[in-house]
């Protein structure tokens, strides 16, 4: 249900995410709302009057004043399914204080509020999470902690060394594991994008990550690790910059910690996906590190190949498990996460 406000031009986005992820999407789109968003904006869902059948959930988005003191005060019960609220109001409506005393009154009644900053209206990403968060899943109740992008050692004050990782199969598999129920943090290293929907933990180093996820996998059932963790790190560090006039004719390195080992040994009974990340065929590489490593699934990749692995949009992958692996061919980052994700489910079923 699309209100009069600016967050109406936002809906379509919102409509062609939620339509992605297999749900019928219907929009009811009053005459005023028609002025921010027409009806030809809303190509991947059905404009109506009124539900063609009950739906699983209802999206009052951008919610108006008038909406929420509607909706708070039992004006508009013709809708008995789940209902998102998703407020566009201006600072001085946002903080009047009948418009939060219905924002409290819908939260007691069992409506999910999604807010935005200073009143206006969430963020699309925020927005759809929040529904299709309200309507469960097949992993609802799930505690998923996953980690995104690539770990940086300095060298000195400004230099470091790095990898090519952007964090997008990780924010993927964050993003398909939101949608489908989870409950999901995210340990982001160098990662500036946010994820919707997610607790997010932005770390820079190796020793960072590694404290972050054994603090953090206590309270999971599962862990990903789709981080790229560099295997060295300067033996020291200078303090402050090192000038070009003083030369630098080497740089001796040192290994980094093993994150998987020790969360193997803090956490046996943990649930674990690490990643190999190889140049030619990853399969052997994936199945020495299941064995080395005692994950349960490893997810291996040739990051050789043009147009898939680091910063690419797509991938290809072998999920390895201990009895079985699966080849994902040449497809979109959020494709490969959900085969991943149901590789998890099946794989944590087998052994319960």
């Amino acid at each position: 249900s699309v209100g009069a406000s600016p967050g109406a031009l936002a809906i379509p986005a919102v409509a062609g995410e939620i339509a992605g992820t297999g749900k019928r999407v219907e929009v009811i789109l009053g005459p005023k709302a028609r002025r921010f968003a027409g009806p030809a904006a809303f190509r991947d869902g059905t404009l109506v009057e009124d539900p063609s059948e009950t739906p699983e959930a209802v999206l009052f988005a951008p919610a108006t004043a008038d909406t929420l003191a509607r909706l708070a005060r039992g004006l508009n019960d013709r809708f008995s399914a789940s209902t998102v609220v998703a407020p566009d109001l201006d600072t001085g409506t946002a903080d009047h204080p009948a418009v939060r005393e219905n924002l409290i009154i819908l939260r007691e009644d069992g409506h999910h509020i999604v807010e935005g900053r200073e009143g206006g209206m969430a963020p699309a990403g925020d927005v759809v999470s929040g529904l299709l968060g309200s309507l469960g899943g097949p992993m609802s109740g799930l505690r998923l902690l996953v980690t995104a992008g690539g770990t940086r050692e300095p060298i000195d004050s400004v230099r470091f060394i790095g990898n090519r990782s952007s964090g997008r199969m990780g924010l993927a598999v964050a993003r398909q594991a939101v949608r489908l129920g989870a409950d999901v943090t995210v340990v982001a290293a160098n990662v500036e994008a946010v994820e919707p929907g997610t607790r997010h933990h932005a770390v820079e180093s190796v020793e960072e990550l590694q404290e972050a996820v054994l603090d953090l996998a206590g309270a999971a059932d599962a862990l990903i690790m789709a981080a790229a963790v560099s295997d060295f790190t300067p033996a020291s560090r200078a303090r402050e910059k090192i000038r070009r006039s003083a030369g630098m004719t080497s740089l001796e390195l040192a290994p980094t910690a093993d994150i998987l080992e020790a969360v193997r040994e803090r956490y046996p009974d943990l649930f674990v996906v690490g990643f190999a990340a190889t140049h030619g065929d990853p399969v052997a590489d994936a199945r020495e590190k299941l064995a080395r490593k005692g994950a349960n699934l490893v997810v291996g990749n040739d990051i050789s190949r043009e147009g898939v692995g680091f910063g690419a949009a797509e991938n290809e992958v072998y999920v390895v498990g201990r009895e079985k692996e699966r080849f994902v061919p040449r497809a979109s980052k959020e494709e490969v996460a959900r085969v991943i994700l149901e590789s998890l489910m099946a794989e944590m079923d087998e052994e319960r």
